[in-house]
């Protein structure tokens, strides 16, 4: 499973300044070039553009600002020397400026939002990428351990239990204990779809309401909301789920084996292993 970049938690928000007019970090990297070469191809060439799209851009903001930014002499080609006129330089040394406070904004707002517990366990979910279909996040309840296995107990926001299966030194691996934030994840054909509940030898079995179920003409796509408002998706042929009579509304369960769980601490996902 990938493990985000360590500097995430500092940059939750990021943003470039934009004046109006389209003056962007872009428009001033052009002026700026221009001002230490002299010259619209080199200023161009370092910033990325083509000639034409430098000078696309230069006359748009010498048309959108009070006083000509830019001054041309002629002569070759492309054009002689060039250089900023006094508003150029003073829209410059502005826009310096208010990138600067910009980003000390920036870096309060992410402050602010890095002393909020529970502003930083919401955004912390938003980062983890995983191929498994269903991810659902909760806090473990209880542990039971043998020799070289153990059976992670966890509940989720609406007090629903799954239970996960994995290695002892797994547990050790991820510090897993009595109130660890975790996801749990679950690819979606290994979860079964059943209407009427009976003891089973899976052990976990979530009841929920069928909201949505899309066919491919050989296995349909059945999606369970729980009552905690989370979903689960599964997978099973449309054989199975025409024979099951399945349809939005209903109420069903999924259920699967705790081996099909994987489970992943939280604070692993966001700082990386020690």
């Amino acid at each position: 499973m990938p493990i985000p970049n360590d500097d995430i938690a500092s940059t939750w928000v990021e943003g470039e300044l934009r004046l109006v007019g389209g003056l962007d970090s872009r428009m001033i990297g052009l002026l700026t070039a221009i001002d230490q070469s002299g010259s619209i191809n080199q200023a161009a060439k370092e910033v990325g553009l083509s000639y034409k799209g430098a000078w696309q851009m230069i006359e748009r903001a010498n048309n959108l600002a009070p006083k000509i930014l830019i001054t041309t002499a002629t002569g070759g080609s492309k054009g002689g020397g060039t250089c900023l006129t006094s508003a150029g330089q003073a829209l410059l040394q502005l826009f310096i400026r208010l990138e600067q406070q910009h980003q000390q904004f920036l870096r309060q707002l992410n402050q602010n939002l890095a002393d909020d517990p529970d502003m930083q366990m919401l955004l912390k979910r938003q980062v983890i990428k995983t191929t498994a279909t269903n991810q659902l996040f909760g806090t473990i309840t209880a542990i039971q351990t043998s020799a070289v296995n153990a059976e992670v107990s966890v509940e989720l926001k609406g007090g629903e239990q799954i239970v996960a299966s994995l290695a002892l030194a797994e547990v050790e691996l991820l510090k897993l204990g009595i109130g660890s934030d975790v996801v749990l994840l679950i690819n979606d054909p290994e979860i079964f779809i059943i209407t009427d509940y009976s003891p089973l030898t899976a052990r976990n079995c979530l009841r929920g309401t069928i909201i949505r179920i899309q066919y491919d003409g050989v296995e349909s796509e059945i999606v369970i909301r729980l009552p905690n408002g989370d979903s689960l998706i599964a997978t099973i042929t449309q054989v199975s789920a025409l024979a099951l009579g399945l349809s939005p509304g209903m109420t069903a369960y999924a259920v699967f084996k705790s081996n099909a769980v994987i489970l992943g601490a939280l604070s692993h996902f966001i700082e990386g292993p020690n």
